[in-house]
């Protein structure tokens, strides 16, 4: 039983708690070996998250004994009124100083920096707060690319969903590869690398545009991928000269259109390499890419590793077709061994 405590606060995202807290309650049921999760407060009234949900803590601050395995700082807009709290700054040092790990999510970070626990470290943080962590917290070297970073036994990652990514690389070193493949694809994520690499996915780095007519176009192309996806037949489907469409589509979106179709094709393909038994071959041309060459040039510009090598490191063992039987019969063995 491996013991996980959460630490949450007014105004705390939801998603950083809830986020890892389903992550690691999946993996044990999958894997038949539970953590013992508990959610912890600086009292043990209800708390109210940014998004206006209530939350009822297991217990204050003051109530959390013994040792602890994972200790995960949540982030949110009422981290600056938490790092203002001397009380609770000074149990998250001691409560580390217990902990065989220790973790922030998105701006959980700055509370981790304020007990001093990032000194000398490499963190990451939500990009939009990268550079405020950095100017107050000049001893911390902040890393605004990374999913997630690890330094030793100190985890921080970068904003909200980033959280899973945390968690699943976590349950990878507690409990094995094949689990956290697992509990990914029952969570309908990408699978993400083993911590201490660094992890990025296109689609956080690219923006949805404001004006509608791109932002149809973008949906409209991850679900037409094999299709011409060319800049002169994007603008005639958004009705726009060539020109006009590119600067328009670079202005909104961040990437030209060249990139932004790379990296969404990279993406489509890379689930399918973990998550299907396709050849590589049928998943360069249902992706787009039209040939494996082509593919394989796309997965080293964006991943460092081609579409075979990448498949070799992130499928797990075993079929998993379609239906992703692999993943639901262990959850469902679990439920059946509770209820007898």
């Amino acid at each position: 039983m491996r013991r996980v405590v959460i630490l949450a606060y007014e105004n705390v995202q939801s998603l950083d708690v809830t986020g890892p807290l389903e992550v690691f309650s999946l993996a044990g049921r999958i894997a038949d070996r539970p953590y013992r999760t508990e959610v912890v407060a600086p009292g043990a009234d209800p708390i109210r998250a940014n998004s206006g949900l209530a939350i009822v803590p297991d217990r204050g601050i003051a109530g959390v004994r013994g040792e602890i395995d994972t200790l995960v700082v949540a982030g949110g807009g009422g981290v600056l009124e938490a790092e203002k709290d001397e009380r609770l700054v000074r149990w998250l040092t001691r409560a580390a100083g217990r902990s065989r790990r220790v973790a922030s999510v998105c701006s959980g970070a700055f509370l981790l920096a304020r007990a001093s626990l990032l000194d000398d470290r490499r963190a990451a943080t939500h990009w939009a707060n990268a550079d405020e962590l950095a100017r107050r917290y000049p001893r911390i070297k902040v890393d605004p690319e990374s999913i997630f970073v690890r330094e030793g036994d100190v985890w921080t990652s970068a904003g909200v969903t980033a959280g899973i990514d945390l968690a699943l690389a976590m349950v990878e070193e507690d409990l094995g590869r094949d689990v956290a493949l697992e509990a990914a694809r029952w969570l309908v994520v990408f699978a993400r690398r083993p911590g201490g690499q660094s992890q990025f996915s296109s689609h956080l780095r690219a923006q949805v545009a404001e004006r509608r007519p791109i932002r149809e176009l973008q949906e409209w192309m991850a679900a037409n991928l094999a299709a011409d996806l060319s800049v002169p037949a994007l603008a005639e489907h958004a009705a726009m000269s060539p020109r006009n469409f590119a600067r328009a589509f670079a202005r909104e979106v961040g990437m030209t259109p060249a990139a932004y179709v790379e990296a969404l094709r990279v993406d489509h393909a890379r689930l399918r390499l973990e998550s299907t038994r396709q050849t590589v071959e049928a998943v360069a041309r249902e992706c787009g890419f039209g040939t494996v060459e082509t593919m394989r040039r796309a997965f080293h510009r964006r991943l460092g590793v081609g579409p075979g090598d990448y498949r070799s490191r992130f499928q797990t063992q075993g079929d998993h077709d379609a239906d992703r039987d692999s993943t639901v019969r262990p959850l469902h063995r679990a439920g059946r061994r509770r209820a007898v």
